[in-house]
């Protein structure tokens, strides 16, 4: 299997640059595949890394194995012809260590502030989406109308990742869920609502369209917060430290949609375990895991060992060093 990392967004990220930067090298040396980093631009509340391309750049300076994920790059905001040229360079410079999610987008501060009207997004996201395939396969553009007008353009140097590096899409609708499958590109499901719905949405699409979705399925990405102890008594302190706080948080995005803290519903703690969580001893985890991939066939998962934040990163390494001592290996033999 493939074993990422996520969960370093917004107040995550804050703090001294260095000492952020070791977090993922330590990553590299315990045996983790690669790390994901969000895109939230022109935010309400600034955050250190805008751009998870720059963040990528830096870090995939500092590593020689790990892989950077963006999660996502939120298509819409960005020119095609100048977003092709940088995700081709931080390939290059990484010697082809780089993966392209991308999206739509959920934040409208970043469309109000660069006056993009948001019934527009679909089309921005579709027309830059196969803009950049072509350009980084290394494919002459012909003029293009749309949301992007340009007179025909000659081809620009391809990734090193071929055809170009992988791509993958965030999305819930049907019809992303149909543009992906129409395009062939592997999701990032989501973490927070889980990916039930999706995989349903999905498979609801692949089915109208008389299509099989199980392949794309197989090499989607998968997303699970982490909770890992030596003993059960460990993992059953740490989470009941956290459902308070997970509360706390959703009442603050439900907030930020309009909804009053009274109409949030408490945290259901059964079905959070069930259907977002990883926890307990090296072996549960592990058989969790197993499960987790004989039941949805994917075999790519992005793991939360901070809580989103939650956990500070002390917390969060001592978690992945244990993972990856007692976890990790038996997990390459799936």
């Amino acid at each position: 299997m493939r074993i990422d990392l996520a969960g370093w967004t917004r107040e995550a990220t804050c703090g001294d640059h260095r000492a952020f930067a070791l977090l993922f090298e330590r990553a590299e040396q315990l045996g983790f595949d690669g790390v994901w980093f969000n895109e939230f631009r022109l935010p309400e509340t600034p955050w250190p890394y805008p751009s998870p391309l720059l963040l990528a750049a830096a870090l995939l300076a500092r590593t020689e194995r790990l892989r950077v994920g963006t999660s996502v790059l939120v298509l819409p905001l960005h020119h095609p012809l100048v977003l092709a040229e940088e995700i081709a360079q931080v390939d290059f410079q990484s010697a082809g260590r780089l993966d392209v999610g991308i999206g739509r987008g959920t934040e409208p501060a970043a469309l109000q502030a660069l006056q993009i009207a948001p019934e527009s997004t679909r089309a921005r996201f579709e027309q830059s989406c196969r803009l950049l395939r072509q350009a980084l396969r290394g494919e002459a553009l012909p003029a293009e109308q749309g949301a992007w007008r340009f007179p025909a353009r000659a081809a620009m140097a391809p990734a090193v990742q071929r055809p170009h590096p992988p791509f993958y899409v965030a999305g819930s609708t049907p019809e992303t869920l149909g543009f992906a499958l129409d395009q062939d590109l592997p999701l990032l499901l989501s973490l927070e609502p889980p990916e039930g719905p999706q995989l349903a949405q999905l498979q609801a699409v692949a089915t109208a369209q008389g299509r099989d979705a199980a392949a794309l399925q197989q090499r989607s990405s998968l997303a699970r917060y982490v909770c890992i102890g030596r003993d059960d008594a460990a993992v059953a302190q740490q989470l009941a430290a956290l459902w308070p706080q997970l509360h706390q948080r959703r009442i603050h995005f439900a907030g930020r949609r309009g909804v009053p803290p009274a109409q949030v519903p408490p945290i259901d703690a059964a079905r959070v375990l069930r259907e977002q969580f990883i926890h307990g001893t090296p072996e549960a985890c592990h058989a969790q895991i197993a499960a987790l991939r004989a039941r949805t066939g994917i075999g790519h998962l992005r793991c939360v060992f901070n809580a989103n934040g939650l956990w500070r990163n002390a917390q969060a390494l001592d978690a992945m060093a244990l993972f990856a001592r007692e976890v990790l290996p038996a997990l390459r033999a799936l």
